[in-house]
């Protein structure tokens, strides 16, 4: 089995966000974090939507988030996945929303640990030298107990799945909205605690509500890794000190960051592609710093329709210098 990179630190799967540029973006501001795909179904790939698949080699490590439940057809999408240079596919047991349930994948599954198993042994089965990871909550509806979930977890343990990321709140499948389970359930840090006691030979990373590199050593200190979601993506300078936490602290010049990326979005744009789909990504870059809220209104204000990305980050890039010499006096 192929686990030659680092799970210490990861940014989360988040849907219409951790694209392929977005990744490529937050590759530019942290070299070890693993990233995430977003969440791609097995009906996505197996009927034809492979650019999904698609990502830039400096992305690497990059897991794919795959959402699905048969075991054949998870089989087959880790099989290309393999062929298209992935190293590790992720189970998504964690998405709340009606139209994964539906679809009979996400936090539903957490009722099924039968079946979450049968996937993880067909997928392995289908490529022997890729990891089989599992994203979970705590436990769904009232079904919130350690017995619930280790209850879930050990059919799949069984199975041969030795990571898991266990985001520490309960998912409601009903009552609650998407976007208020992120918020609503309470996080049981505690929970995910004692999971890793319990287990002591999984890989488990703690997910849920994490803001600051303090936060993130604390858990450390307990779990063997930490996923960062919205905060990494609203405020992606919190990424240039990831790397420190593998050993190897750096300075991330920012200036070069904006050229890499303009000269990425170039070529986007050559393949037909539009600057906004990139730079979307990129509005929460100076977030809390002088000049933060020029940016962010220039790039929401001008991106949608811009054509010329030079011109436009370095415009935006002007006025983040403007107030910061304004800071300084």
């Amino acid at each position: 089995m192929n686990t030659d990179f680092n799970r210490r630190l990861s940014i989360a799967p988040m849907l219409d966000w951790t694209d392929r540029h977005c990744r490529y973006f937050h590759r530019l501001l942290t070299q070890y974090t693993v990233l995430y795909t977003e969440m791609v179904t097995t009906g996505a790939i197996l009927y034809g939507k492979m650019d999904l698949l698609q990502f830039h080699t400096a992305e690497q490590p990059v897991v794919l988030q795959l959402g699905g439940s048969d075991p054949a057809a998870m089989a087959e999408c880790t099989r290309i996945a393999a062929e298209r240079g992935y190293r590790e596919v992720n189970i998504n047991v964690g998405c709340p929303s009606d139209r994964v349930q539906n679809g009979r994948f996400g936090a539903c599954l957490m009722a099924e640990p039968d079946t979450v198993a049968a996937c993880v042994a067909a997928m392995q089965a289908a490529a022997p030298d890729i990891v089989i990871s599992v994203k979970t909550r705590l436990g769904i509806d009232e079904h919130d107990s350690d017995e619930y979930l280790q209850g879930f977890l050990e059919p799949v343990i069984d199975a041969g799945c030795q990571h898991f990321t266990l985001h520490a709140r309960n998912a409601w499948l009903k009552g609650l909205s998407p976007k208020q389970n992120r918020d609503i359930p309470p996080l049981r840090y505690d929970r995910v605690y004692r999971m890793k006691e319990r287990y002591p030979q999984l890989h488990i990373t703690l997910n849920g509500g994490v803001k600051t590199m303090a936060e993130i050593r604390q858990h450390l200190a307990h779990v063997d890794g930490v996923m960062v979601g919205r905060e990494a993506y609203q405020n992606p300078m919190l990424l240039t000190q990831f790397d420190a936490e593998y050993g190897a602290p750096r300075e991330v010049d920012i200036e070069q960051v904006i050229e890499a990326m303009i000269q990425y979005t170039e070529a986007h744009v050559a393949q037909g592609g539009r600057p906004w789909h990139v730079v979307r990504h990129m509005i929460g870059l100076f977030q809390g710093g002088p000049g933060a809220k020029k940016w962010r209104q220039l790039l929401s204000q001008r991106g949608p329709q811009a054509t010329d990305v030079r011109e436009l980050l370095s415009a935006a890039y002007a006025e983040v210098g403007q107030a910061r010499a304004l800071f300084a006096q």
